[in-house]
């Protein structure tokens, strides 16, 4: 935005300069020039009519000696001609005219001019008394270095100007610029900070144009109610945990010394209450971890996929072969956008939900790409798959097509994607299957790998 600015008031000043300062320099390079042509003209007029007292009227007085020395003196070149062409007086270096345009000026009457070699000539007739024609001529070549010179600095002048111009018009652009967009920046970090997790970002709001300031309000004020919200949620979800988790452990607890002391038939009833508590536990853990996933609150971390999931691998890998499925990746070295510790639960329930599904024999693939600026991570399977409506809802809380699970495997793998900016999908997998495609957002170069560093701090403890 700042270079669009700048550049949008250097246009618009050159566009200024261009219709302004060009042309006026333009009409006073003329102005001058015709200035020029017309005090030569008005010096040889002015010396054919001395000239016409000694042609015409045969006065030797040195009032035209005096006044060709005068003009030579100045830098012009004089020569004056009679009737016939033969020379009356001239400088030392006479003017360079041929007598053809002699004899048309003295035929004509009538004055002509022309520019050779740097000199600007004029050709005045010398006319009789009451324009009964011409006696001789006066030619007059007048240098054009002054005029030329006279020019240049005018136009020197205009671009030292224009110059100054577009430099103080630069430096304005660039303060209003950094006016204009330094609280944007400040804005675009705070807005980038929150949406990786930090609520307590806020951003400056007492500079730049009033707009961009009640901008910046707006956000400060929304991010402290978005915060309030998260903490109050995340308050909500400890006490749900310890509010349901602790009755549930004591009533199976209970359970299990009833069971101690019962026959074998109340024995079987409270096994099968144990089974329901122990589902309903799953239950509860599993809305926890759906909660958590909504939980918008988790900083964005720098994941090199490929480690991880090597890593979520070879964790998996003994349960796979306990079950005799095959468990392979295919990985490249690619780095994407997420919370800390949800790429972990991602794998963790599509691994376990493949398990549940694949008969023996079957095999799960997990491969990485990236596309443009998102990190892709699938995990195909080659079990019975999904029908197009289990595909649909499978998203869904509670939705499941195994009487054993809980339904929520899924919708926690849809809401850590979606909180990280990514998402998920499903497709059928070629020969049959299921396949699951994660999209993430891939990772920047300046972010550094704080993943790394958060291994480094996990390994060390």
């Amino acid at each position: 935005m700042a270079r669009r600015i700048v550049i949008a008031v250097l246009a618009l000043v050159v566009a200024v300069l261009g219709v302004v300062a060009v042309p006026l320099g333009l009409v006073t390079a003329s102005q001058d020039s015709r200035d020029f042509r017309d005090e030569a003209t008005a010096s040889a007029t002015t010396l054919a009519n001395t000239a016409e007292e000694r042609l015409d009227d045969g006065d030797h007085g040195p009032a035209l000696a005096r006044d060709v020395h005068l003009l030579s003196r100045s830098g012009d070149r004089v020569k004056v001609v009679d009737s016939a062409g033969a020379t009356v007086i001239s400088t030392a270096a006479g003017p360079a005219v041929s007598a053809a345009q002699l004899r048309q000026a003295m035929a004509t009457g009538r004055t002509a001019d022309h520019s050779v070699d740097d000199y600007y000539v004029v050709i005045a007739p010398v006319l009789r008394d009451h324009g009964r024609g011409s006696v001789g001529a006066v030619v007059l070549a007048r240098p054009t270095l002054g005029i030329s010179g006279r020019i240049a600095v005018l136009w020197g002048i205009i671009a030292a100007i224009a110059g100054l111009g577009l430099v103080a018009a630069a430096l304005v652009a660039i303060g209003l610029a950094r006016w204009v967009s330094r609280p944007l920046v400040e804005l675009e970090r705070a807005a980038q900070a929150l949406g990786d997790g930090e609520l307590s970002a806020r951003s400056p709001d007492s500079t730049g144009p009033s707009d961009v300031r009640r901008l910046a309000a707006n956000f400060n004020q929304m991010a402290a109610r978005l915060e309030a919200l998260v903490r109050g949620h995340q308050a909500t979800m400890a006490d749900v945990s310890h509010q349901l988790r602790t009755p549930l452990a004591a009533l199976r607890l209970r359970l299990d010394l009833l069971a101690q002391d019962s026959d074998a038939e109340a024995a079987a009833e409270l096994a099968g209450a144990q089974d329901e508590i122990a589902r309903l536990s799953r239950l509860v853990n599993g809305l926890l971890a759906v909660a958590r996933a909504e939980n918008v609150g988790t900083r964005h971390v720098t994941i090199p996929l490929d480690t991880l999931i090597r890593t979520r691998v070879a964790a998996w890998r003994p349960a796979a072969d306990e079950r005799d499925v095959s468990l392979q990746a295919d990985l490249e070295a690619v780095s994407a956008r997420m919370g800390e510790g949800q790429l972990e639960q991602v794998l963790d329930n599509l691994i376990a939900n493949a398990l549940d599904a694949l008969p023996p024999g079957g095999s799960i693939r997990i491969s990485t790409s990236a596309a443009g600026d998102k990190a892709r991570i699938v995990v195909a399977d080659n079990g019975p798959g999904m029908s197009p409506q289990q595909q649909q809802v499978a998203f869904r809380r509670f939705a499941t097509s195994n009487g054993g699970g809980t339904g929520l495997g899924l919708a926690i793998v849809d809401r850590l994607a979606v909180a990280s900016g990514g998402k998920a999908s499903l497709s059928d997998t070629p020969g049959g299957g299921l396949t699951v495609t994660i999209v993430l957002p891939l990772a920047r170069p300046d972010r550094g790998s704080r993943w790394h560093s958060a291994v480094g701090r996990a390994r060390a403890v």
